[in-house]
């Protein structure tokens, strides 16, 4: 059982120190990870036998059980063997595809503030254990159930739980601890829920499964719902086995018609069946979207819904903020100015009060300070001011008695501090924001004209006010003390932008997608660093959040593409902009990190959230996390995206035109006076080595040299489209045809004419998939050795026919023959029709376009 501090005395040491390394292992393998228990997953061996329940399969392996009845072993054996193979190869797959989700899963888990060892640090939520020390503010999901030791203003979504829409207030009780959990407690907080508003310390009193929350964990589980492209390939998938299994019934009564043996009969058409029907293609794209997520999060971009993975392509509009994003998140302060208001300390100027009390940075590992990029800045120019020693000693002589936290609403924050028998009050804020809470109107002129000249130079302007009062009044009149202040100066400091943020705005225009900076600062500091990256020109405007509130919604969606910078923009009128451009027909990326950021994050057809300064709330809202907060890390994932999709495209064109390959050659030999061509066995063998593994590495294709100069991709273009389907049809076409003029040529050159088919089409689908790692470049130009898993699958299926024509025990198993030089030499020529073919098309295409 856990144990708790007993008295107040006890709970303030917890404070200051938090656990340590030892009794936070101790405690973890006494109750386990902070985490709920998950619907057990597919062990290792179902999903293998998973393999064998399409019902394909299962005709497949009647038909050889059949055929072992009437005597023919060889074939019935080497069948089920290609059966367990492809069962193999399918399960490799599919666990693949559910470890790279598994792990993806795993980078997107919450982080927590806590303290081990009098150091403040982030660690996993799952490594929680009671009598953990953690930190809440404005947007974290609460981790385990806590009992709340301190606390500012601090409001809760507990609807998770409740169902109640209305955030809680609570309050702390750091009298005594209770490790007895009760939802209507309000000094306690509940896994799960969301702090909306203020901040708090926590103690953690439950975790897991001994949750409020980890009580109803069956109800949370939810299997992961299909993406769009992989619904249309379902569908698309049972089209398909309809026509195929239409086709492969002919080809039987034909054969039957013909006075051919029926079972011989009967396996070449569930052979031809199994091998054309694209039940691949949707595992396929599964794979493909799983791996290009890990792919995407190895550069910062993590995905938390495989949706986003096919939009990413189709974006045109990318609306970012400004700060951490555009900007190196790296505050500097360069110029202060205070006014001439009589010092509230004798020690320290009112400034120096105001810039080094009203903050929430706290002191990490290594004495190293942690918290937000601007109040670090204002900390840091007090701390280099003062000097070390003098500066820790403002926070003794001046202690934090209460305070109001930041919030959009109000654009400022307020701290209380006892000083002497007396309360000082100090506000920090956007100059507008302290402008209200003015006593007078006499430093107005100054602080606008000084804060314009500053803001235009590209700094963030920051102003601060305060007074005394003789004493704190109850908490729920703390609002009001936010009047009647006394203005004590302001300071400019400076971020500068990303140099890598503006090539990445330069390639979204060539990639003809456009980007909007949405800001709270200052217009004049918003322009000039818009200008500095490149997203404003003469041709676009700037508004303010003012100005947006007074357009009316029909005339703000018909200007709204010529905007380039919003400023002093509050988080719900990012909701209004990603409505009117989408009703424009945009496809937008949204970037936020606060609370408040959810709607629009939700809405946004990519909502962005950042994973340094983003809150759990929007994190949770996103679905995509920027891991190192920066613009140029959204343009790499949208290339990504584009290559991801770019090479679905290719091993659908691939998978497709080799299938039609095979029905096309089964179906009209008999047309064609020829005997049939191939075997069961050569079917499901084709289908086994040059299938699976070629298609899979296709997917690992590098990205097109004109990817980021093409327009985006339409939303709803099909995967058939920009010739695709054209050519699927017509390669497919020509395959089958120099098949059948190669059996016709064998028979009349009295050649092994049936092992020179079943090499024809192996060759012709290896050529092919050759050809189609481009869209656009000829193989020379894109370099043969480029995709090293596409070399080995290749070299390696070559090497495996090459046994099987050529090993005396496989020629008995695959009833082929050696073939002499000339037959194999003329094998490999028609084998090479077909790539040229395809590098032909993509020469004509070239054509085309200039003319």
């Amino acid at each position: 059982m856990a144990t708790f501090p007993s008295n107040k005395s006890e709970i303030q040491n917890l404070i200051k120190s938090g656990l340590s390394d030892q009794e936070s292992e101790k405690q973890l393998e006494e109750f386990g990870p902070n985490s709920l228990k998950e619907k057990a997953k597919k062990p290792a061996w179902k999903l293998f036998l998973g393999q064998f329940q399409d019902f394909m399969i299962v005709v497949l392996l009647v038909a050889a059980l059949i055929s072992g009845v009437a005597g023919e072993w060889t074939d019935s054996i080497i069948i089920l063997i290609i059966v367990v193979l492809n069962a193999i190869l399918g399960f490799i797959q599919e666990y693949r595809a559910e470890k790279a989700m598994e792990s993806l899963k795993k980078m997107s888990e919450v982080q927590v503030q806590t303290k081990r060892n009098g150091q403040i640090k982030k660690i996993p939520s799952h490594l929680l254990v009671p009598g953990d020390l953690v930190f809440l503010e404005a947007g974290s999901m609460i981790p385990a159930d806590m009992q709340l030791l301190e606390e500012a203003s601090l409001q809760v979504d507990e609807s998770s739980l409740t169902g109640e829409s209305i955030p809680v207030e609570k309050s702390s009780l750091s009298e005594k601890i209770n490790s007895e959990i009760s939802i209507e407690n309000s000094y306690q907080v509940f896994k799960g829920t969301m702090a909306t508003h203020g901040r708090a310390t926590a103690i953690v009193l439950k975790t897991g499964m001994e949750t409020q929350l980890g009580k109803i964990a069956d109800l949370l589980q939810e299997e992961q719902p299909k993406t769009p492209l992989q619904e249309k390939m379902e569908k698309f998938g049972k089209t398909i086995s309809y026509m195929v299994l239409l086709i492969c019934l002919l080809i039987f009564g034909l054969g039957i018609l013909r006075g051919e043996e029926p079972l011989p009969l009967l396996l070449i058409s569930v052979s031809l069946a199994v091998a054309a029907i694209p039940e691949a293609l949707p595992a396929l794209i599964t794979i493909a979207l799983s791996l290009g997520s890990a792919r995407l999060a190895k550069k910062n971009s993590l995905i938390r819904k495989l949706p986003a993975v096919e939009s990413l392509g189709s974006i045109t509009f990318i609306c970012t903020d400004k700060t951490g994003t555009l900007t190196k998140n790296q505050m500097t302060v360069q110029q202060v100015e205070l006014s001439d208001l009589p010092a509230f300390s004798s020690n320290f100027s009112n400034l120096e009060l105001a810039m080094g009390l009203n903050h929430d940075v706290k002191e990490g590992k290594d004495s190293e300070l942690v918290g937000e990029a601007t109040e670090l800045a204002l900390v840091n120019w007090v701390l280099n001011d003062l000097g070390e020693e003098k500066f820790h000693q403002l926070e003794k002589d001046f202690p934090r008695i209460g305070e109001l936290p930041f919030d959009s609403d109000r654009k400022r924050m307020s701290t209380f501090h006892q000083i002497g028998d007396q309360v000082l009050i100090l506000c920090k804020g956007a100059y507008e924001a302290i402008d209200d809470t003015l006593s007078t109107t006499i430093h107005l002129q100054t602080i606008k004209k000084t804060s314009l000249e500053w803001a235009k130079n590209g700094e963030r302007v920051l102003a601060f006010s305060g007074k005394l009062i003789p004493s704190l009044p109850p908490k729920k009149d703390w609002s009001t003390l936010e009047t009647e202040l006394d203005f004590i100066g302001i300071s400019g400091m400076i971020d500068p932008p990303r140099e890598e943020a503006i090539q990445a705005i330069h390639e979204c225009k060539t990639a003809g997608i456009t980007p909007v900076m949405i800001t709270g600062d200052h217009p004049e500091t918003a322009k000039a660093i818009a200008q500095k990256v490149g997203i404003l020109d003469e041709h676009r405007k700037v508004i303010t959040g003012a100005e947006l509130r007074e357009i009316p919604n029909q005339e703000f969606e018909e200007m709204v593409e010529s905007i380039a910078v919003y400023a002093r923009v509050s988080p719900d009128q990012k909701l209004k902009i990603v409505k009117a451009l989408q009703k424009k027909g945009n496809y937008v990326a949204m970037t936020g990190d606060g609370v408040n950021d959810a709607p629009s994050l939700r809405s946004s057809t990519i909502g962005v959230a950042m994973g340094i300064t983003g809150t759990d709330v929007s994190k949770e809202a996103a679905h995509m996390i920027l891991l190192d907060d920066n613009f140029a890390t959204i343009v790499k994932a949208i290339r990504e995206g584009r290559r991801i999709f770019d090479n679905i495209r290719k091993f659908v064109k691939y998978i497709m035109t080799c299938n039609g390959a095979e029905i096309w050659t089964i179906a009209l030999a008999p047309f064609l006076g020829l005997p049939v061509p191939l075997l069961p066995v050569h079917i499901l063998w084709i289908n086994l080595v040059t299938d699976g593994v070629p298609a899979l590495a296709l997917a690992g294709e590098k990205a097109e040299k004109d990817i980021m100069k093409r327009p985006p991709r339409p939303p709803k273009q099909s995967l058939f489209a920009e010739g695709v389907g054209f050519h699927i049809v017509w390669v497919g076409i020509l395959m089958a045809a120099v098949t059948l003029f190669t059996q016709y040529w064998a028979i009349r050159q009295g050649w092994h004419w049936q092992t020179m088919v079943f090499s024809v089409l192996a060759f012709s689908q290896l050529g092919h998939v050759m050809g189609v790692r481009s869209e656009r470049q000829f193989l020379f130009q894109l370099g043969i050795f480029t995709n090293t898993p596409m070399i080995i699958s290749i070299a390696v299926t070559l090497v495996l026919q090459l046994a099987v024509i050529y090993l005396p025990p496989l020629n008995d198993i695959f009833h082929t023959s050696p073939l002499s030089a000339t037959e194999l030499l003329f094998s490999g020529a028609m084998g090479l029709v077909v790539f040229h073919a395809v590098e032909l098309e993509k020469w004509i295409k070239k054509l085309v376009k200039k003319s």
